[in-house]
């Protein structure tokens, strides 16, 4: 038995037979004391925070390879939203705050305008006299 629980009164459970002799089989084999066994099984239930009544599928492994595909699941969006959402917006951001001019050319260029001849808009009619 545990030291601390050593000087502690024990306590009478009234218990079906055949389950106090299945929960005796069950404390040899963990090697521990009935009363550590019993608060071993309660302190896994608190803090895994299950109920011996949840049905947990046939192995702890289903749960395990769920919550492996819904981490991958959760990664693809992360990675999806990176790709198509900040990447770019960073890039455009960037590509505002970066000067790229080149030395050749310089920063202004001037327009020359030239002057057209306007269309006539009214000729006089030749006369045949």
């Amino acid at each position: 038995m545990d030291t601390s629980h050593q000087k502690e009164p024990f306590e009478t459970f009234k218990l079906k037979a055949s389950v106090g002799r299945k929960f005796r089989k069950y404390a040899r084999h963990l090697g521990c004391s009935q009363s550590m066994t019993l608060l071993l099984m309660l302190e896994f239930f608190e803090t895994n925070q299950l109920s011996p009544k949840e049905h947990m599928g046939p192995h702890m492994q289903t749960l395990e390879r769920l919550v492996k595909k819904r981490i991958d699941a959760l990664i693809a969006i992360v990675r999806s939203i990176e790709k198509n959402q900040t990447k770019p917006t960073t890039l455009m951001l960037q590509s505002l705050f970066e000067e790229e001019h080149s030395p050749s050319e310089p920063k202004f260029k001037e327009k020359k305008f030239q002057e057209k001849e306007e269309p006539v808009q009214f000729r006089e009619k030749k006369s045949n006299n």
